[in-house]
């Protein structure tokens, strides 16, 4: 007699849509994982335009996920500007605290099944 194999429970769709928008906040980690500047950009953006057409959820998510991660960026970008005056390596730490924590926060949150909106951001996408 053959023991049929145990039921794994199939996802519902949106237990899907909220996986993938979980991986969109943790995809703008992908810079300090893959080791080059623009990952942390780049990859949300790869998994938004793929996915962005199948729930208004994960498109929404997308665009403030890359918002956050372009804003930051420019952030980074006149911080480190600033070191030639000094005043950049006070103000860089702040900011790279304040992006790490924002971003699993994000994660977090999206995992409980609430919206995030990131603070400090510039909307480029609408």
């Amino acid at each position: 007699m053959e023991i049929p194999p145990p039921l794994v429970p199939i996802p519902s769709p949106k237990e899907s849509n909220r996986s993938w928008c979980i991986a969109l906040h943790l995809s703008g980690l992908s810079g300090i994982l893959l080791g080059f500047a623009l990952a942390h950009v780049l990859v949300p953006l790869a998994i938004w335009l793929i996915k962005r057409a199948d729930n208004p959820e994960i498109d929404a998510t997308g665009k403030e996920v890359l918002n956050f991660q372009i804003s930051f960026s420019l952030y980074f970008l006149i911080a480190g500007a600033l070191c030639w005056i000094l005043i950049g390596f006070l103000i860089l730490p702040i900011f790279l605290i304040i992006w790490l924590i924002c971003t699993i926060l994000a994660a977090v949150r999206t995992s409980n099944g609430e919206s995030y909106r990131y603070p400090m951001t510039i909307r480029f996408l609408k």
